[in-house]
């Protein structure tokens, strides 16, 4: 079975940092792209910020200069600094191999206040 763990997530406050965290567990290798994803209610899942095997980091226009992903293995992570209110959604996770399976975590809530 596989399955993401995330963590990581929690109330800031504007202007302050978060770090979230991200493990594959099981077989699912190789993984191709991982990547961090974030949903707010009634609107669509968006892409964060993404990172293919041996490639360079993808981020969204709202995560460049403040987000920083990385990954090593199995582990994914997104630094977030300089938040904004703007920036509370549930984050996801998410792994692709190279036959495009993919995975999601369940999410972790990540609230900013003003």
């Amino acid at each position: 079975q596989v399955y993401l763990v995330e963590s990581g997530g929690g109330l800031a406050q504007a202007g302050k940092s978060l770090n979230l965290s991200c493990e594959v567990r099981g077989n699912i290798y190789p993984i191709n792209i991982m990547g961090w994803h974030r949903q707010v209610p009634g609107k669509q899942r968006e892409l964060v910020a993404s990172i293919a095997r041996g490639g360079s980091p993808l981020y969204a226009d709202s995560a460049k200069g403040r987000f920083t992903i990385t990954r090593d293995k199995n582990t994914l992570w997104l630094q977030m600094n300089s938040l904004k209110p703007e920036d509370t959604a549930v984050y996801y996770c998410d792994a692709v191999n190279f036959r495009n399976y993919q995975w999601w975590g369940p999410g972790t809530q990540v609230t900013v206040s003003s």
